[in-house]
């Protein structure tokens, strides 16, 4: 078990502990041992008091959402447990101003028990009390009977229409009835990729095979609906429209509330691609998207997936989603109408004008005969990045080749060389913009001004020192910094009618004899003397590029 704790024991008080630290001129226990948090304002007269609660674990849910246009208070249990009716108690106690308690929490047995009990020691004491359930989970029972079903992330929202109502200074009676509508209105489905590990148990909540996904987990790590490959984020997220339209009457002209949610460890950028599918199917159906959400709403610790929620309006829930609302925790999202239009990728082809010769550029054709073989190297040079830098220069060559091969397929064949060699450099550069490419990119457009109106053929050495004099210019790096400019520059110092093979040959060769090296350049170097014995990824990838160019000019060896 990997976590950041002390004790096992003390993980929900010593969280605890942290925030009120942190947020204390917001909230504030309601009990000596701080496991009911009321908002720091509270108790006003006049205001129903919304007391949510339940196991922790699942930060921001609960005690997160204790705040202006949201809940009063919030009572936490340990990990995945229930809190005490008596924390509950307090928590409404301190909270309530005299317009009665709504109890607004997910449908859990243990919570349920609890909030009951605490409702009717209220009850004794002339407070009056509702409670509303959320039962947003479409995969956790059968739409007859959608009281079993759980309270996930749509809960959330609920919150918001019922905190806006509360604010706005409705009854008890008028707030429950804003909360029981936004629950029947509301449907959240997820998926699951990796489990949590509860800090007592150290021991996962659940096992999946890796390249596994299970749909329709629960928030406890629950047993989902299905088990089998991870699909791509569009097909997931077409997968959670397809069932909750089945529920909900999206229609052409419909409203709704869009929170997408990662469960504790997925990150921000995979919830935004689901958002984005999420997006174009609704609007693709006429169906407004008026409120936003995106982020870590309801988590699980570090579990791994995400789920979505759809909240359909009418007039009263929609002006409820856009009124303020505010804790340390919440993210209150995006409203109102986006004139973004999601589109395709982007030409990178740069628009410049080009010369012509009449007679074919055989710098071109070389080009064409070698970048799409680059594309065969990039697991390989993926897993040498991957241990002593970021992992991305796989994806980096393999796509730059690609656009590469694009981009001078669509110019005239009798380019010049020059015109050639800079429209490449620019779209390697800018097709995945990392360190590697825009240093190969800098030493290619050095490389193309050397020619000037001349042709490749018999510039070679001229166009190489180019290359690596300006790759060092801008990169800092000397020879013997285990760089590519370790296989590149030696090269320069033989004969200068040698063959391509010949060159590969002792590119590979220093290659080979660098491996032992440190590097003491960028990202690499970081990681100092954990670099000798790996291989440098920048220089396999010039050795791979001389190799091929090798077996286009002259044939395979």
């Amino acid at each position: 078990m990997r976590k950041i704790i002390n004790q096992p024991t003390d993980f929900v008080d010593e969280v605890l502990d942290g925030i009120y630290h942190a947020h204390g001129e917001r909230l504030r226990p309601a009990d000596p041992a701080g496991r009911a948090i009321v908002r720091a304002d509270a108790p006003k007269e006049g205001r129903v008091s919304i007391v949510t609660g339940g196991g922790s674990g699942h930060l921001p849910l609960f005690l997160g959402y204790v705040g202006p246009g949201l809940c009063s208070a919030a009572a936490v249990g340990n990990v995945f447990s229930s809190p005490s009716s008596s924390q509950i108690y307090q928590a409404a106690r301190e909270s309530e101003g005299g317009a009665g308690v709504l109890f607004l929490y997910g449908n859990y047995g243990g919570d349920i028990y609890n909030f009951d009990l605490a409702g009717d020691l209220l009850e004794t004491e002339g407070v009056a009390t509702r409670t509303v359930i959320g039962t947003d989970d479409i995969l956790s029972a059968p739409l007859d009977q959608q009281e079993r079903r759980r309270g996930i992330a749509g809960l959330v929202l609920v919150y918001k229409a019922a905190g806006a109502a509360a604010e706005d200074g409705l009854p008890l009676d008028e707030v429950a009835r804003v909360a029981h509508k936004a629950v029947a209105n509301c449907r959240t489905m997820g998926v699951g990729l990796a489990p949590t590990i509860l800090p007592a148990a150290g021991e996962p909540t659940f096992t999946l095979e890796p390249g596994e996904m299970e749909v329709g987990i629960g928030i406890h790590g629950e047993q989902g609906t299905h088990r089998g490959p991870l699909e791509s984020a569009d097909r997931i997220t077409e997968r959670f429209l397809d069932q909750l339209r089945q529920e909900l009457p999206l229609e052409e002209g419909s409203r709704v509330a869009l929170l997408v949610n990662g469960l504790g460890a997925t990150p921000l950028e995979e919830l935004y691609l689901i958002y984005r599918r999420a997006a174009q199917i609704l609007e693709q159906t006429g169906v407004e998207v008026a409120h936003r959400f995106v982020g870590n709403y309801v988590t699980s610790l570090e579990m791994a997936g995400a789920s979505v929620s759809i909240l359909l309006l009418d007039e009263e829930l929609d002006a409820f989603m856009g009124a303020r609302a505010e804790t340390p925790f919440f993210k209150a999202g995006s409203s109102g109408p986006t004139n973004w239009q999601l589109g395709g990728a982007e030409d990178v082809t740069p628009v410049r004008k080009v010369t012509q010769t009449g007679q074919r550029s055989e710098l071109r054709s070389v080009l064409l005969a070698v970048m799409p073989q680059m594309a065969q190297y990039e697991e390989q040079l993926r897993d040498l990045d991957a241990v002593i830098g970021d992992g991305d220069l796989g994806i980096t060559v393999a796509s730059g080749a690609a656009a590469v091969s694009q981009a001078l397929q669509r110019l005239p064949e009798d380019v010049t060389d020059r015109d050639a060699l800079i429209v490449a450099a620019q779209v390697f550069a800018e097709t995945n913009p990392s360190t590697f490419a825009a240093l190969t990119g800098a030493g290619a457009l050095a490389a193309a001004e050397k020619l000037r109106d001349r042709s490749v053929t018999g510039a070679g050495p001229e166009i190489l020192r180019a290359f690596v004099d300006r790759v060092a210019e801008r990169g800092g790096a000397t020879r013997g910094d285990k760089t590519l400019l370790d296989v590149l520059i030696p090269l320069l110092d033989g004969e200068a009618d040698r063959p391509m093979s010949a060159l590969a040959a002792q590119a590979q060769e220093l290659l080979e004899e660098s491996d032992g090296w440190e590097n003491r350049k960028g990202r690499a170097s970081w990681q100092g003397g954990r670099t000798v014995g790996q291989r440098d990824p920048g220089s396999a990838a010039a050795v791979h590029f001389l190799h091929e160019l090798a077996k286009a000019l002259e044939g395979p060896a």
